[in-house]
């Protein structure tokens, strides 16, 4: 029984002198400040260049799940903003003051705390933060510190004195916080850095009233013409497809909390230096010429590569490439497919008369090749043309004219002088055919031989219902007489002839 109090006294002593010793290493640096204040030394000045976070804990303690992603806020600070790198997908971190209260992402009341949370990131800013040691509890990722965001700068490659519109240019940069350059990968997520050029709208060139474009967007992620990903080096490509003329740059770094903006001085961007003519086939040669130079004032004419396509008229593309290096002006023949619009999309690559390198995206060219008009060739048939043009061959000259064509659509006066004289003359047959009809002459014509029974019975319609029921009339047969034998009838039968039918109203 007292070998067993031996042994608990002497563990319990250990214990209370590992905790001391513990807890004299937790002691920060600010600490021991305040404690030899209350000794009378004399206070050291805050460098308010350093960061005002200490991490607190040895890597022991910080091994151990409660005491993970400790700091204290060494000085008092009117605003601070600090990013936590948490595992992908996982609930926002909760902070703990040093007085034991929390912070929550809902409880962030927009004006002494804001809030931004992604599903990589928390990031907070906090406005007079209490001062002393704080704690963020979360799914927080075990290579993730805590970063105090104070002073973002971009710094990049200085432009080029000489730009043209079109160009497609490489340019690096890279991120410092407070001065210092960040190194940690996961940082991409939390900033944007872009590049714009705004018109300084001087009436003189041609890009007066173009506003402000983004023409760059800086990437880490090793895609495009990012070199390696996740080295700190951040890559924006320009493409220069805006008006040439004055421009003023604008550096942007943006975060979810604020952005930041580096305005540099003016540049020039200068005209497209390539310059594109085409010497069009009439049907003769059966190739356009195409001609490419360049403003030989900038560009090193016998540098210049070219990557083009051609389309024609029925919509197929031909490839080609230009890579003579001679002073000479570049030249391509396009076969001639007929009468449309032909197309030309050039990349040139070159350099500059001072060595520097460029791309250039040369705007789409186009030309309209005309349907030809078909020549018509008079021939002379007569004897006095052909003894002419006789003569003129012997005196090596041709004769032969060309005329113009003839117009294939009749003319709007001579279509209606057809359709009136049409109509007159239809009108003229009808008017005879009328008056033949209703007059009593005899005509030769077997159709209008008429008895005389007939006739009276047509007189009597017409005197009853005037000339149209003489129009309208048909003819009948005339009654036969009374048969008084064979032979009366057969005599009568060949002297009978039939009259019209009378269609006439009986008078009452």
């Amino acid at each position: 029984m007292i070998d067993r109090l031996v042994f608990i006294t002497i563990v319990i002593v250990l214990i209370t002198f590992s905790h001391s010793n513990h807890a004299n290493s937790l002691v920060p640096l600010v600490l021991q400040s305040t404690a030899a204040v209350a000794n009378g030394s004399e206070i050291m000045p805050v460098n308010k260049n350093e960061s005002p976070l200490t991490t607190l804990g040895s890597e022991f303690h910080n091994s151990i799940e409660l005491l993970q992603n400790r700091f204290r806020i060494d000085y008092e600070v009117e605003e601070i903003t600090m990013v936590f790198f948490r595992k992908y997908g996982s609930s926002p971190i909760v902070l703990v003051r040093p007085d034991g209260s929390k912070i929550f992402q809902s409880t962030a009341d927009g004006e002494s705390i804001f809030w931004f949370d992604s599903t990589t990131y928390d990031m907070v800013s906090i406005k007079n933060p209490m001062l002393g040691p704080w704690q963020a509890v979360g799914n927080i990722s075990p290579d993730s510190r805590v970063m105090v965001i104070s002073e973002l700068a971009l710094h990049a490659d200085k432009l080029p004195d000489v730009i043209f519109s079109g160009e497609i240019l490489k340019q690096t940069a890279y991120l410092t916080n407070n001065g210092k350059p960040i190194n940690y990968a996961a940082f991409r997520d939390v900033v944007e850095l872009t590049i714009s050029l705004a018109s300084t709208n001087n009436p003189d060139y041609n890009n007066f009233g173009a506003g402000s474009q983004i023409v760059a967007t800086f990437q880490d992620n090793g895609k495009g013409t990012d070199e390696i990903p996740l080295d700190g080096v951040f890559t924006g490509q320009f493409n220069l497809s805006i008006a040439d003329g004055e421009w003023k740059p604008t550096f942007k770094v943006s975060t979810p909390m604020y952005s930041r903006e580096q305005v540099d001085p003016n540049i020039m961007l200068y005209p497209n230096p390539i310059k594109i003519d085409v010497a069009i086939d009439h049907g003769k040669a059966g190739y356009h010429y195409l001609e490419i130079d360049a403003d030989r004032e900038f560009i090193d004419i016998s540098s210049l590569l070219i990557d083009g396509k051609v389309r024609f008229p029925n919509g197929d593309i031909q490839n080609f490439s230009i890579t003579e290096m001679t002073d000479e002006v570049k030249k391509h023949d396009i076969v001639n497919f007929g009468y449309g619009t032909y197309s030309v999309k050039l990349t040139v690559f070159g350099n500059t008369h001072s060595g520097r390198e460029f791309i250039l995206d040369v705007p789409e060219y186009t030309f309209l090749v005309e349907e030809p008009v078909p020549d018509v060739v008079e021939i002379a048939l007569d004897n006095t043309s052909s003894e002419g043009n006789a003569a003129s061959t012997l005196d090596g000259k041709s004769t032969t004219e060309h005329t113009p064509p003839h117009e294939s659509n009749m003319s709007t006066s001579a279509l209606i002088s057809w359709i009136v004289g049409l109509n007159l003359l239809l009108i003229i047959i009808g008017g005879v055919v009328i008056w033949l009809i209703t007059s009593n002459q005899k005509l030769s014509l077997p159709f209008f031989n008429q008895t005389k029974a007939a006739k009276d019975i047509n007189d009597k319609v017409e005197k009853q219902h005037g000339m149209l029921a003489k129009l309208f009339r048909r003819k009948v047969k005339e009654p036969a007489p009374v048969e008084k034998d064979k032979k009366s009838k057969a005599s009568t039968a060949d002297t009978t002839d039939t009259g019209f039918m009378d269609l006439s109203m009986p008078k009452e």
